[in-house]
């Protein structure tokens, strides 16, 4: 980008990296929608720094008539709105166009769910390669650092790209207690499961005695990437292969849901929801609410089991 418009976008996806830590991801992102945004304001003859409410409904409503969906139209509304604010804070603008305009509505969508049996299928499917001992060495390496990952994420609740970033020191602690890095550089404790760790001990001792080279790495998932570490793709792409092979569909297995597993089903055996917010390194609570559909079915329960005018209608 070289246009004004096109600088203004830089300066503020410079502004969001310093100031607010945001990832490489989240930089992307914004740099994709603001992209989009700014062509559509240039066919429109104008840019940023004159844009009004007309022209930015004229955006939204053109991309809702392509199909883009209503998550998708208020991610890119969230997008303009911050770039706007920024032009206004940094005194670009007199005026922010945004804030007479309302979010598509849409309904939050609940979170794909995996069972705690389906869990275990995983786990125990993935877990099979790691002790079979006909397997080439290289081979029992790979299905014992996928077991990890799983267990590691599903035991911890930790977002894959803070797992797949951990440190090697992780599998040497002495306390089941890891402190994390999350989003906006934010630091937060996270509690590693008995079988994470076990998980872990197995992965490093096949590690050290296939591949003296990756022991070395600083990683604790070390792999020939731009990062050193395992990528999200490649875990991906391997946990959607061991989902198939225990029979569950690909399509409702992804690195999210193990995330999602581990609230779910400390929610369902009484987990208090600002315990799970503070685990998942949820700023807001409100974001942690998704899974309130688990405690609307432990209330229903509860109610059904333990009240006493149910019990006299039973009689």
């Amino acid at each position: 980008m070289t246009s004004l418009s096109g600088r203004l976008v830089v300066g503020f996806l410079e502004a969001l990296a310093s100031e607010r830590g945001a990832s490489a991801n989240t930089i992307e992102a914004y740099r994709r929608d603001l992209s989009d945004y700014e062509a559509r304001l240039r066919e429109q003859g104008t840019d940023p720094l004159k844009a009004g409410v007309a022209h930015i409904r004229a955006y939204l409503s053109s991309r809702g008539a392509n199909g883009l969906s209503a998550a998708s139209l208020a991610r890119r509304l969230s997008a303009i709105r911050q770039f706007h604010k920024h032009l206004y804070a940094e005194g670009r603008r007199r005026d922010d166009p945004t804030l007479a305009i309302e979010g598509p509505r849409r309904a939050r969508p609940l979170p794909k769910m995996l069972t705690v049996a389906e869990v275990d299928r995983l786990i125990a499917t993935t877990g099979e390669g790691v002790d079979a001992p006909n397997r080439p060495l290289r081979e029992r390496l790979a299905a014992a650092r996928l077991a990890c990952v799983i267990e590691v994420i599903y035991g911890s609740g930790l977002r894959v790209s803070e797992a797949l970033s951990l440190p090697k020191s992780a599998a040497r602690l002495k306390e089941p207690v890891l402190t994390v890095r999350g989003k906006g550089g934010k630091e937060r404790l996270a509690v590693l499961s008995s079988p994470a760790r076990v998980a872990m001990a197995a992965y490093r001792a096949l590690l050290n005695e296939a591949a003296p080279g990756g022991a070395a790495s600083p990683w604790l998932f070390p792999a020939d990437s731009a990062s050193g570490h395992m990528t999200r793709q490649a875990f991906a792409r391997d946990l959607k292969a061991a989902a198939a092979s225990a029979g569950i569909p690909a399509a409702r297995v992804s690195p999210h849901v193990l995330r999602h597993a581990f609230a779910s089903h400390l929610l369902q055996n009484g987990a208090d929801l600002r315990v799970v917010q503070d685990l998942l390194g949820h700023a807001d609570i409100s974001t942690t609410q998704i899974y309130t559909h688990v405690l609307d079915e432990r209330a229903k329960a509860m109610v059904r089991d333990l009240h006493p005018m149910n019990d006299e209608e039973a009689t």
